[in-house]
């Protein structure tokens, strides 16, 4: 028992950094990759509703956990328009491949009162850029690394209805490096890098209902998340002006962000013994999302951070489940999350789109105790078309990023003690 819990908590931290089109992110290492996530909030079958609706634990039986390993490779080529000023190249693909992952425990307590934990990354992003791209003076590599500690709880108040709730500790890190532009062509870019670590905390509300046995409904609300990152640039390579300016005017550099607050209602229906079909609805408060990351944008300016005009984002996802037999299980998805970003507010740190997700997977039962989930997901996160300026040093930067997609493979277990 101790390796298997060892085991998970190896998996768990493997999930600390992740890219998905944008810092929130639905692939948490759970069976729901193979339907694009409908009917995340409403499924409540396995271990991983502690997570996505702790109101769902309320229906199992026994005490369960889940394991999911979920690798992410990421295509992300920025491709610069004629608008583009700094010279460089296009900054080889700044993707490649990401370890994720999840583990999650829902403890039977009682018929009516059941405890839950996970442990899992739902927010964070990786770029690393070519150090000579075009878009080098707004970012050369960035990362956000986050690890979520939830414990969760679920109350059934009636047959019909059950409510849930847990409490999320994150700890937060960033690391970033931006090229600074000395001017003179005779001096090579110098650069600035910060790096610093917090923590968040936030919660979650789930409510499930029941109206009937082959129908279930789901809603989940999410906090936002406070992320203060503070810290002193060290810069590298600077011009005898830029030298003398930069650390006299950049003592600290505050960088918050809010992990927005979000809402989803799902809906799973048995329509037949063997097909079920699931969807979402879902709606994220982007527009509070807070700063972007710093660049260098004039010599000697103290404020360094952007704010961020981004818009509130919308989620709809449909899916479906067939029985081939009693041990197999096929499933498919299609989901599609609204661009949070206009051309001229989005950033090579984040390049994000309109995004759809194309998924499919298959379920097998080892035994009464012991199920299998193997889920493959494509996810397109559009052009991400870029044409913003910030000042001399850093120039405009004009383009749009082909390819521009994630794929998605999760391998998850699922056990009953």
């Amino acid at each position: 028992m101790k390796r298997v819990f060892a085991f998970a908590a190896l998996m768990a931290c493997l999930a600390q950094t992740a890219y998905a089109g944008g810092l929130y992110l639905y692939e948490t290492g759970i069976p729901d990759v193979s339907t694009a996530f409908a009917g995340l909030a409403a499924r409540a079958e396995d271990a991983s509703t502690a997570f996505s609706n702790p109101a769902g634990m309320t229906r199992l039986s026994g005490t369960q956990m889940l394991v999911g390993i979920q690798p992410l490779i990421i295509e992300a080529e920025f491709d610069p328009g004629s608008g583009t000023t700094a010279g460089g190249g296009d900054g080889g693909n700044a993707g490649g491949v990401m370890p994720a992952g999840g583990s999650y425990f829902v403890f039977d307590t009682s018929e009516k009162c059941k405890i839950g934990l996970s442990l899992n990354s739902f927010a964070g992003l990786g770029l690393d850029y070519d150090d000579d791209w075009a878009g080098r003076y707004y970012v050369q590599n960035t990362v956000l690394t986050t690890f979520a500690l939830s414990p969760s709880i679920g109350f059934k108040i009636s047959d019909k209805l059950s409510l849930g709730a847990a409490v999320h500790f994150v700890y937060g890190s960033t690391e970033t490096k931006v090229a600074v532009n000395n001017i003179l062509p005779a001096l090579p870019d110098g650069s600035m890098k910060i790096e610093d670590s917090t923590f968040g905390i936030g919660g979650r509300l789930g409510v499930l209902v029941e109206p009937r046995s082959d129908l279930r409904i789901g809603l989940v609300y999410q906090t936002p998340i406070q992320l203060d990152f503070s810290d002193s640039p060290d810069f590298d390579n600077l011009g005898p002006g830029l030298a003398f300016l930069a650390p006299r005017a950049l003592d600290t550099i505050d960088m918050s962000m809010t992990l927005p607050q979000q809402v989803m209602a799902s809906v799973m229906f048995q329509a037949t013994d063997k097909l079920d079909l699931m969807a979402n609805v879902g709606w994220q408060d982007w527009s509070e999302f807070g700063q972007d990351i710093v660049s260098v944008h004039t010599a000697g300016q103290r404020e360094l951070t952007t704010n961020i005009d981004y818009d509130d984002t919308w989620h709809f996802a449909v899916g479906t489940r067939y029985a081939l037999t009693p041990q197999w299980r096929v499933s498919a998805g299609v989901a599609y999350d609204s661009s949070m970003a206009d051309d001229d507010a989005r950033s090579p740190t984040l390049p994000v789109d309109r995004t759809w997700r194309y998924a499919g997977g298959v379920h097998y039962v080892w035994s009464e105790d012991l199920n299998l989930d193997l889920g493959y997901e494509y996810i397109d996160t559009g052009k991400a078309e870029i044409d913003v300026e910030r000042g001399p040093l850093a120039g405009r930067l004009q383009g749009d990023y082909a390819p521009n997609a994630i794929h998605v493979i999760n391998l998850s277990i699922a056990y009953r003690f």
